[in-house]
């Protein structure tokens, strides 16, 4: 059964996000899928609209880039579309000692972690308030709590993320609009693959979590209104220790898993990330790291 609703999800044609927005259009829920490559929308595009008998719409969009957010609300302005639930799914990181890691790239990672979703929530935030309903997920990580040598950019992104959605909470309880922040650990994407960190005892090593998984507990969070969504028991006793010790500590653990390491896990066993990898692979020519270029995106120098 089909509604009238519509949830808008970045990076939904891969991994966490993918899984999300099939939960979603089993609900019934029409949706607004935003990611870079237009291959990959098409293809989720037809698959979830055949499936599940709903609308699709596709915004090619590279969330790198500075405007790419307004854009994006723009476009569904344009299309009359009430945006009922914003997911905020899309991030990257880095690996890599923070003195030797490229600049453009690390300003990169803040524009998409944390600028395009603080633009994306205020867009839609305020929409959702004036007409007192809607919802919205914002994509932390178990990191958030975590300081990370060698992720130190993505880890501090997701502490805003954590910081920033805890925050309007609080700002909107007299409301019937809730956000939910989601912190999940190590799971089987192309995260690792993107961050040129597949030689870490974190994906050699860790058992990961599945991305259906970490989308249903997501789910059923949302629906319900909870704060905070902490996916799987060693995830949460994980969290309930690295809130309990000093951060010098837990900085100390967590260089462990960024250690390096060359026996393991090879690839994503996950079909969507498996895809997008393909993708970016044909375009970039290695089986590591992101697209090259940065046309369009704001640096330094």
């Amino acid at each position: 059964m089909t509604t009238n609703k519509y949830a808008l999800i970045t990076g939904g044609t891969s991994g966490i996000g993918y899984e999300l927005a099939k939960l979603f259009a089993k609900d019934g829920y029409n949706l607004v899928i935003v990611s870079r490559s237009t291959e990959r929308l098409n293809a989720v595009a037809q698959e979830f609209g055949q499936e599940f008998g709903i609308q699709v719409k596709i915004i090619e969009k590279d969330l790198f880039k500075a405007g790419a957010a307004k854009e994006v609300y723009e476009q569904t302005s344009q299309w009359g579309i009430r945006v009922d639930v914003l997911v905020n799914n899309a991030g990257q990181a880095e690996y890599g000692a923070f003195a030797e890691t490229d600049l453009d790239r690390d300003i990169d990672l803040i524009h998409l972690d944390v600028i395009a979703l603080v633009s994306l929530t205020k867009f839609y935030l305020k929409e959702m308030v004036a007409r007192n309903e809607g919802k919205i997920l914002n994509l932390a990580s178990s990191l958030a709590k975590s300081p990370t040598p060698l992720m130190a950019v993505y880890a501090a992104s997701k502490a805003f993320v954590l910081s920033f959605t805890e925050a309007l909470i609080q700002e909107v309880k007299d409301t019937n609009v809730t956000l939910t922040a989601l912190m999940p650990n190590a799971t089987d994407t192309d995260f690792f693959h993107k961050a040129n960190a597949t030689d870490t005892v974190a994906y050699k090593k860790l058992t990961f979590y599945k991305p259906e998984e970490i989308a249903a507990a997501a789910y059923e969070g949302l629906k319900a209104g909870t704060d905070k969504v902490v996916p799987g028991v060693i995830n949460k006793v994980q969290t309930f220790i690295n809130n309990a010790l000093p951060d010098s500590v837990v900085t100390a653990m967590t260089s462990g898993i960024t250690a390096e390491s060359t026996s393991g896990k090879e690839e994503t066993e996950h079909a969507a990330s498996a895809a997008e990898r393909a993708t970016i692979n044909d375009r970039t020519g290695s089986s590591q790291g992101d697209y090259k270029g940065h046309d369009g995106h704001v640096h330094e120098g």
